[in-house]
C-alpha cells in the first residue's frame, strides 16, 4: 500500500498553526528517518505521549523516496535552503529564562553535497517539450555540482504538500490472515496503482544531450530495439509520477532484524514487498548470474562440475562453522579473500562467494566477518523467496512513514515544516527542558530524539564523518537480459582501482512502482573517497552506455542505455559515539542517518538500543493488543474484565480508533 499525503486547506488550520499544539510531552521526536520513526513508534506503543516533527516538508529525511519531479524540487532545496531568519532569532529570547540556557540546533541541513545531474536522452520534438517548459531549448552539455539555476521550473503541474499538521485519521476493515508467525505480505503481481508523492514546484536539471537531431537515427531491425529508442526526457516527464526513487539503496534480509520488527509489531501490515528475484556478478567484463540455490548450482553452466561439488561442500560448511572451529582457527587474523585461497577455491569460486554471496570487501573483512556473512546469506535463503532479500513496493521511503503510522495510530502527533531553533537547557541539571520552535512556542518534554543532522555545527565540532557516495540512474534496459523484463536484482562490482571500495548495484523493474514502463530504475552506492561522481562513473562507464553516444555512433549498443543520471554525497553517521558530540544533555539522544550498509539492521539495532536506555524494562514495540479484547463503558473508563486476565483495557477517543488497528489496507488520511 502507499500512503497519500495532503495539503491541509486554510480554513482548517489558522496560518500560525503551532498555537493549537500541546505545550506538554513525554517524548519529542525531531527528524521523520527510519530510526527515529522506530522509536516514535515505540514510545507511542509504550503509552508516552509523543510529538514528532520534522523541518522537511516530507516523510522519511534521508531515507525517503521522491517521484522524479520531487527529486529534482528536492535538489532545488538543497542549493535554496536559507535556513532560519535572523529575524526569528528575537522571539526566543524571551522564553529562555535566568536558570537556563539555549543550544541553537542547524540552521541548514548539510547532509548532502556535491549534487550532479546529467540527462542523456534525446527530447522528442513533436512533443514539443519545450512549450511546456519541461527542458531548456538549448541543453547545456556541462552539468553543475552546484545546481544554481534551475532549468526546469514550469514543467509540473503544483501538487499538494504533505500537510503540516497531521494526527492521522483512522482507517476501516481489515482481513486478518491466517498464518501467525508472517503477516508480511510479499506480491509478485504487477501493481497499476499511481503513487501521489511529495514534489515541490520548482525542479532542476541539466541536459548532456546532442539534444533534437533524431531524424538520422539508424532503423533497428527488432522491436526491442525500436522500443529503446521511444524513452525520451519528455516520456519521463510525463510519467514522473511513476518514480519513486530512494535516497538511500537498501534491501531487507528474510531474517533480518527489520522484518523481525515489522512482523512483531504489526507494522508489516501496511506494507507490501517483492522478492529480488536475482544475484548477479561482474566478472571479465560481462554480467552474470550468481547460483543461490542447490538446484541452481547444480543447473548452472557458469561452474564445471568439480566447481559445483566444491562450492556445495563449502557452503554447508558455512552454515554451521562455529561447530567447526578448527578450519578457520589458524586464519582468524587474515582476511576472508586469504581463507577462500587456502580452501582451494577455484578463482571463479572466491569471486563468487567473495562478491555476491558474502558481499565483502576483499581486503578489510575478516576470516570471521566473511564466514559470518555466508551463514547470513544462506540462512535468509528460501523465507520468502529463492534469494535472501526483499524490496519494498514504492520504494524503500515507505519504511519510515509505516512506523510513522504506528506510531499516530497510538496518539503520535504529527508537524511537518516545523522548525527548531533551539534546545532549553538547565543550567544546574544539565537536562532539555523543552524546545523553541520557529513560532517562537515552547514545547516541554521529559525526552528528546533527534536526527544527527539537525545538530549544530558547535555540537559535532568534534565528530568526524564518513561519507557514501550514491548514483541514481534511469535505464533502458535490464543489465542482463532474461525472457523475463520485471527483474529485482542486486549486483556487486569489485573495485575497479586499489584503496577503493567495491560499489553496490541494485535494479529495480517497473513492476515495484518505482520506474516508468520499459525503463529500470539503478542505484549505485559505495563509500566515498571522492566525490559521487568519481567514485561511481567508472561503474556507469562499465555498464552503462549513454544514449547520446550510441545516438552519436548510430550503432547498436549491447549494454543498457543510460538515459538519465544523478551523483550526491550522503553524510554517513553511523557509528558515532555519544561522547564526540559537545554539550549534549543527558536526555537528548541522537540518532544517525542511512549508513552504507545493505541492510537496515544498524537502524533497528540503535532504535531499539536507544529505546531501553530511555524506557528499562519496557517491551520494545510489543504487537498492537486486539480490538475485540478491549472493553469501555460509555464515560470512557476502563471496565475491569470479568473471567479474563489476559483482556486488554485501553481509552479510546471514538468507536473507530480500534477499528484502525486491522486495517493496513486504506490509505492514511489526514
Amino acid at each position: 500500500m502507499h500512503f497519500l499525503h495532503r495539503q491541509l486547506s486554510a480554513d482548517r488550520f489558522p496560518p500560525r498553526m503551532a498555537d493549537s499544539l500541546p505545550t506538554e510531552f513525554d517524548v519529542v521526536v525531531i527528524g521523520t528517518g527510519l530510526p527515529e520513526s522506530i522509536l516514535a513508534a515505540a514510545c507511542a506503543r509504550s503509552g508516552q505521549r509523543v510529538l514528532h516533527i520534522d523541518s522537511r516538508s516530507y516523510y522519511g529525511g534521508n531515507w525517503a523516496s521522491f517521484s522524479f519531479s520531487g527529486l529534482l524540487s528536492w535538489l532545488n532545496e538543497y542549493q535554496q535552503n536559507s535556513g532560519i531568519g535572523e529575524e526569528s532569532i528575537a522571539t526566543w529570547q524571551d522564553s529562555i529564562h535566568e536558570t537556563e540556557e539555549a543550544i541553537p540546533l542547524c540552521k541548514k541541513d548539510k547532509s548532502i553535497q556535491h549534487t550532479e545531474v546529467f540527462c542523456y536522452t534525446r527530447q522528442d520534438m513533436e512533443d514539443r517539450v519545450e512549450d511546456i517548459g519541461a527542458v531548456p531549448k538549448n541543453p547545456s552539455s556541462v552539468a553543475s555540482s552546484t545546481l544554481t539555476e534551475p532549468l526546469i521550473s514550469a514543467a509540473f503541474p503544483k501538487e499538494r504538500h504533505s500537510s503540516d499538521f497531521a494526527h492521522y485519521e483512522k482507517s476501516a476493515k481489515h482481513t486478518q490472515k491466517n498464518e501467525t508467525e508472517i503477516s508480511l505480505e510479499v506480491t509478485d503481481k504487477e501493481e497499476s496503482l499511481e503513487k501521489e508523492k511529495y514534489c515541490g514546484d520548482k525542479t532542476s536539471a541539466h541536459t548532456v544531450s546532442d539534444g533534437d537531431k533524431d531524424e538520422n537515427n539508424p532503423k533497428e531491425d527488432n522491436t526491442d530495439q525500436q522500443k529503446r529508442n521511444r524513452i525520451t526526457y519528455s516520456q519521463i516527464i510525463k510519467e514522473e509520477r511513476r518514480f519513486n526513487i530512494d535516497l538511500v539503496s537498501k534491501l531487507l534480509y528474510s531474517q533480518g532484524s527489520l522484518i523481525d520488527l515489522l512482523i512483531k509489531s504489526n507494522v508489516s501490515r501496511y506494507a507490501e514487498f517483492k522478492n529480488v528475484t536475482r544475484i548477479l556478478a561482474f566478472r571479465e567484463g560481462k554480467v552474470e548470474q550468481v547460483p543461490c540455490s542447490r538446484a541452481d548450482v547444480f543447473n548452472s553452466k557458469e561452474l564445471t562440475m568439480v566447481e559445483k561439488r566444491m562450492l556445495m561442500k563449502f557452503l554447508t560448511f558455512c552454515l554451521d562453522y562455529e561447530q567447526h572451529p578448527d578450519e578457520y582457527q589458524d586464519f582468524k587474523q587474515c582476511s576472508f579473500s586469504e581463507y577462500l585461497k587456502a580452501k582451494k577455491l577455484t578463482p571463479n569460486l572466491q569471486h563468487f562467494v567473495l562478491h555476491s554471496i558474502a558481499m565483502t570487501s576483499e581486503t578489510s573483512c575478516t576470516t570471521l566477518d566473511g564466514l559470518k556473512a555466508t551463514k547470513n546469506f544462506l540462512q535468509c535463503l528460501g523465507r520468502f523467496g529463492n534469494t535472501p532479500f526483499l524490496f519494498p513496493v514504492y520504494g524503500q521511503g515507505e519504511i519510515p512513514q509505516c512506523f510513522c503510522r504506528m506510531c499516530a495510530v497510538f496518539g503520535g502527533i504529527y508537524c511537518l515544516r516545523h522548525k527548531v531553533q533551539c534546545l532549553v537547557v538547565d543550567k544546574e541539571s544539565g537536562r532539555c527542558k523543552a524546545i523553541i520552535d520557529h513560532f517562537g512556542q515552547r514545547i516541554n518534554a521529559k525526552y528528546f530524539i533527534m536526527e544527527d543532522s539537525y545538530l549544530s555545527e558547535e555540537t559535532c565540532s568534534s565528530v568526524q564523518y564518513k561519507q557514501i557516495s550514491r548514483a541514481v540512474l534511469i535505464t533502458d534496459q535490464s543489465l542482463l537480459k532474461t525472457n523475463s523484463d520485471q527483474q529485482i536484482s542486486i549486483l556487486i562490482v569489485p573495485p575497479v582501482e586499489a584503496q577503493t571500495c567495491s560499489v553496490r548495484v541494485t535494479e529495480l523493474c517497473s513492476s515495484t512502482m518505482t520506474c516508468m514502463k520499459d525503463t529500470y530504475l539503478v542505484h549505485l552506492t559505495c563509500s566515498s573517497s571522492k566525490t559521487a561522481r568519481e567514485d561511481l562513473e567508472p561503474v556507469t562507464q562499465k555498464l552503462f552506455t549513454p544514449y547520446a553516444e550510441t545516438e552519436l555512433e548510430k550503432e547498436r549498443s549491447t549494454k543498457p542505455r543510460l538515459l538519465w543520471a544523478l551523483y550526491f554525497n550522503m553524510r554517513d553517521s553511523s557509528g558515532i559515539s555519544r561522547s564526540s558530540y559537545n554539550g549534549l544533555p543527558s536526555n537528548v539522544f541522537v540518532c544517525s542517518g542511512p549508513d552504507c550498509g545493505l541492510g537496515n539492521e544498524h537502524a533497528v539495532k540503535q532504535a531499539e538500543t536507544l529505546f531501553q536506555e530511555i524506557f528499562p524494562g519496557e517491551e520494545f514495540c510489543p504487537p498492537p493488543p486486539n480490538p475485540e479484547d478491549i472493553i469501555y463503558d460509555d464515560d470512557d473508563r476502563l471496565l475491569e474484565a470479568s473471567g479474563t486476565s489476559d483482556t486488554t483495557m485501553a481509552k479510546q477517543e471514538s468507536s473507530e480508533d480500534s477499528k484502525n488497528l486491522e486495517s493496513p489496507e486504506k490509505q492514511l488520511q489526514n
